[in-house]
């Protein structure tokens, strides 16, 4: 099978669906599939509409020997109208990759009334969907109506080489001092690190410490506007910014932290928090969005409501005064861990899918 993916920017850009592109490209090359990369730049929402005027990309695109056109859906606003204009060029189907629709972040009105009409006008061209979550599936569902192929292919977290046995979950876990908490995520509003801050000034000092490992590049504005609330006097020495790191030392990191806090306005799924229970911790997550598919508040994490700042310290004063809870609540979010499917077996829905569920479908009807 020969398959086109369109991406933004390089496939090594460190995010959660980069992620998942990447291990879906691994897992269709190691079946003997060929993938070519199509890639735009990176630039500002209104300039890659204009990209659907763009002759050479359009030409690009049809020229490309392909059977299956993946196109991860964070490009739409590149594709809404020439998806439409491909057709009268090519044959092959266009598969979207949701790990999440814009239109379904937290954005002012007039904005999220823009992104869900681009959006649905590009949905409205795919011929079917992997979708990384029930959450995601049911978001395009909202726009466009059932009716299309789709799969719901859930990310693993089984990319580290060696996790701790829950035995040193559970020492971990009863380690005297203060409850130490992971952040692990771009430095973007979405990701909620200032509600986290704010739930850290409302604890008693020295009950938290707190590391940050996160792009500060991707919104410099929104960094620096976060290490300027850190070093207020209420959280000082208690947070520490530690930029990108290696995956080796954020492995590291997580071997070593008795939580993962990342109270996002929305996930699609939130593979950084399953990456967590691997190392047995327990999940910080939020209502909004697909966590909530493996996330079960008060059993392997919590589920807060998005901004909601005394709930989020609250969860995190219980755990450092509550060992036992801590350690029950670490074995079980390990336990999800293991009963996750791992990269391999994602990648594999996904290939049967585009074999059995697109291109099959397609060659039965007729021409």
């Amino acid at each position: 099978m020969r398959v086109g993916l369109v991406v933004y920017g390089s496939l090594d850009t460190l995010s959660g669906g980069y992620l998942y592109d990447r291990q879906l490209v691994a897992a269709l090359e190691r079946a003997g599939d060929t993938v070519e990369v199509l890639s735009l730049p990176w630039r500002s929402y209104g300039r890659h509409l204009s990209d659907n005027f763009d002759r050479a990309w359009q030409q690009r695109l049809a020229a490309a020997r392909v059977d299956v056109l993946l196109q991860d859906e964070l490009n739409h606003p590149s594709l809404f109208w020439l998806n439409r204009r491909l057709r009268a060029k090519v044959s092959q189907p266009f598969v979207g990759i949701v790990h999440h629709l814009r239109s379904s972040e937290a954005w002012p009105s007039w904005q999220n009334w823009l992104y869900a009409r681009v959006e649905r006008r590009y949905l409205a061209t795919v011929n079917g969907f992997v979708c990384n979550s029930e959450a995601s599936r049911a978001a395009v569902e909202r726009l466009i109506g059932p009716g299309r192929p789709v799969v719901v292919a859930p990310p693993a977290g089984n990319r580290w080489q060696a996790v701790p046995p829950e035995g040193e979950i559970v020492a971990r876990a009863k380690e005297p001092g203060p409850l130490r908490v992971l952040f692990l995520g771009n430095l973007i509003p979405r990701k909620g690190l200032h509600t986290l801050l704010a739930a850290l000034e409302r604890l008693p000092e020295g009950s938290v410490m707190l590391d940050v490992i996160g792009n500060p590049g991707v919104d410099p504005g929104y960094a620096r506007r976060m290490q300027a609330l850190a070093r207020k006097p209420a959280l000082g020495p208690a947070v520490t910014f530690r930029g990108l790191q290696t995956d080796a030392r954020v492995a590291g990191f997580l071997a070593r932290s008795h939580v993962l806090a990342v109270p996002s306005s929305f996930e699609g799924f939130g593979i950084v928090y399953l990456e967590g229970m691997a190392f047995g911790l327990p999940a910080m997550a939020t209502t909004a969005g697909g966590a909530g598919e493996f996330v079960r508040d008060g059993e392997n994490g919590f589920l807060v409501t998005p901004g909601d700042v005394q709930t989020l310290a609250d969860r995190l004063l219980r755990l450092q005064s509550d060992r036992a809870l801590l350690a029950a609540l670490g074995l079980a979010a390990r336990r999800t861990y293991d009963q996750q499917p791992t990269w391999e077996q994602t990648g594999a829905k996904i290939r049967t899918f585009l074999e059995q569920g697109v291109l099959a479908r397609q060659a039965a009807v007729p021409a």
